[in-house]
């Protein structure tokens, strides 16, 4: 750890360092942060060790990075982070660290975030969303804030209720197309489709909670699912020497109907 954060000191050297790096600020290096978290995501999905190995050494350069920008403006270092967080950790397992007794991981989750908003309440952030970062992930903000509305008591009673509103907003859905089909430029219609599109999915997410399904895992096996089956479409069609472009969407349906009828 010491032979890193002197790696990243000797990249930020005004003089001697690398000139990328230094012209670097907490908001170029973003996105970057954002990119190697889902390296990681990706490497886990995947069982790579190897790749996880080094995708979470990318992901802790990046800590180290910011970490770095900030000792250089006087705010804190890499220990203050490590620091703050290993606090951080005692305090938020008083079963592990003191003498609380926490059965199960049932409770543990609830005594958690009952820790977390008194933690919030401390830091003048009294409502129930407050603290949900508005750049998160669409589909990661919205499971966020459908757990936190859960806990303070707005939610649905069973999945099947929330089966029930995805038929509800399905129905507003058709009809927000339908008015755009009888006013295809009038920019209500438009933004009407979007938002009605947007509530399905929010409440998409909702579902996904009440089934104790990770809604982003899911997304993300469901599009991998897609692609594996759209490249078997491709190489069956380049085995006659063809392209998707080439036939039409009769053709590829039952292609694709062959290609999952096989994964089967």
């Amino acid at each position: 750890m010491h032979e890193l954060l002197e790696i990243m000191a000797r990249l930020r050297d005004p003089e001697d360092g690398c000139p990328w790096d230094v012209a670097q600020t907490f908001a170029t290096i973003a996105p970057y942060t954002l990119e190697e978290a889902f390296e990681v995501a990706d490497a886990i999905e995947r069982g790579d060790m190897g790749a996880l190995r080094d995708e979470l050494g990318d992901l802790l350069f990046q800590v180290v990075f910011h970490a770095r920008m900030a000792e250089e403006l006087g705010q804190f270092d890499f220990a203050a982070v490590a620091a703050g967080l290993s606090e951080k950790m005692r305090r938020r397992h008083p079963h592990v660290f003191g003498d609380a007794e926490i059965p199960d991981a049932g409770t543990q989750t609830v005594a958690w975030e009952a820790l977390k908003a008194r933690e919030r309440a401390a830091q003048h952030q009294p409502g129930a969303l407050d603290g949900i970062p508005l750049n998160l992930p669409a589909l990661a903000r919205a499971q966020k804030l459908g757990r936190r509305a859960a806990r303070a008591g707005f939610d649905w009673p069973d999945a099947r209720a929330v089966l029930e509103k995805v038929d509800e907003e399905s129905t507003e859905l058709a009809q927000a197309l339908a008015e755009r089909t009888h006013a295809p430029e009038a920019v209500e219609a438009v933004e009407a489709v979007e938002e009605e599109l947007g509530d399905l999915l929010f409440t998409l997410t909702n579902l996904a909670r009440h089934l104790e399904v990770d809604a982003e895992r899911a997304l993300r096996r469901a599009s991998l699912k897609f692609e594996q089956r759209f490249r078997a479409v491709e190489t069956r069609l380049a085995a006659r020497g063809l392209r998707p472009e080439d036939v039409g969407p009769a053709q590829l349906e039952q292609l694709w109907n062959e290609v999952k009828e096989a994964g089967r």
